[in-house]
């Protein structure tokens, strides 16, 4: 009724996917901790983009 398309499509993909909505509200588990590892790991890949390889990043990611 919005008539705002990407309004529109967010609203059909919250009622094609409405189990899973109710479940985050209802169950007490988050995934906020695998979250905020898999953004550390983005931000510490873009500051390394193009110097090095998966060794250095690894060495990196487990010293920090």
């Amino acid at each position: 009724a919005s008539g705002s398309k990407s309004f529109a499509a967010f609203a059909c993909g919250i009622e094609r996917d409405f189990q899973a909505v109710l479940a985050a509200f209802d169950l007490p588990w988050s995934n906020g901790r695998t979250e905020g590892f898999v953004n550390r790991l983005k931000c510490l890949k873009r500051t390394m983009y193009g110097r090095a390889k998966l060794d250095l990043l690894r060495i990196r990611l487990l010293a920090t």
